[in-house]
């Protein structure tokens, strides 16, 4: 007589692990946390940004969130560093005196432009009053400027000081010279350029040729 074994219910049948398979996708290995956390305290992995670095978290301030916040601060840094390079800069460009200007101080000899014009009415920048016939001129705006020692122009060093003149007259073949005094300021002038009254022009050149080239040193 068989014996029969008794039915096994299927919900208690046991099933067996599923086998490898190269088409089977490995499931992914869970990331360890080392840190230590309290028992029952959930850990949740916090990725840090460049703005927890300077700020703390949920950090406000008139409104702005932190990234506006360290966006306006760097922004004001970089202004600074700006404004810093620029006002170095001056200061050091405005620190450096010209060396080859034609001051006193310089006692080569320089050649420009000559021109001449008519002293007016007035004063001019040394404060002096003078006539298209007098023995006088007027230097570059540039070193009168440099020369300057306050407000008040009639005070420049330059006013009064003596310039020796010379020019080569083609005509003649020679050189021709005059002694003139600085009374005035000439603003279109270039550094070594120098403007006469008509008396002295015409004593170099022809007062038709209206700009010559000539040399000149400041007097003792």
């Amino acid at each position: 007589m068989a014996i029969t074994q008794p039915e096994v219910p299927e919900w208690e049948t046991p099933t067996s692990p599923p086998k490898n398979s190269i088409f089977r996708k490995p499931v992914a290995l869970q990331s360890i946390s080392l840190s230590k956390e309290a028992p029952g305290e959930d850990v949740t992995t916090v990725k840090r940004t460049f703005s927890d670095r300077f700020l703390p978290h949920g950090y406000a301030c008139f409104g702005r969130s932190r990234k506006q916040l360290l966006f306006s601060g760097l922004a004001l840094l970089i202004l600074i560093i700006i404004l810093g390079l620029g006002l170095g800069l001056g200061l050091s460009h405005k620190s450096k005196k010209p060396q080859n200007l034609p001051l006193p101080t310089n006692r080569g000899i320089f050649t420009g432009d000559l021109t001449y014009y008519s002293p007016g009415p007035g004063y001019g920048s040394c404060g002096y009053q003078n006539t298209s016939t007098e023995a006088i001129c007027a230097v570059s705006h540039i070193i009168f400027d440099a020369a300057s020692t306050s407000s008040n122009s009639n005070n420049n060093p330059l006013c009064g000081k003596m310039i020796r003149i010379t020019r080569l007259d083609p005509t003649l073949g020679s050189n021709r010279s005059v002694d003139v005094e600085v009374v005035d300021r000439c603003v279109g002038c270039a550094a070594t350029d120098l403007d006469l009254s008509l008396a002295m022009f015409t004593s170099l050149a022809e007062e038709a040729q209206g700009r010559v080239v000539g040399s000149w040193a400041w007097l003792d």
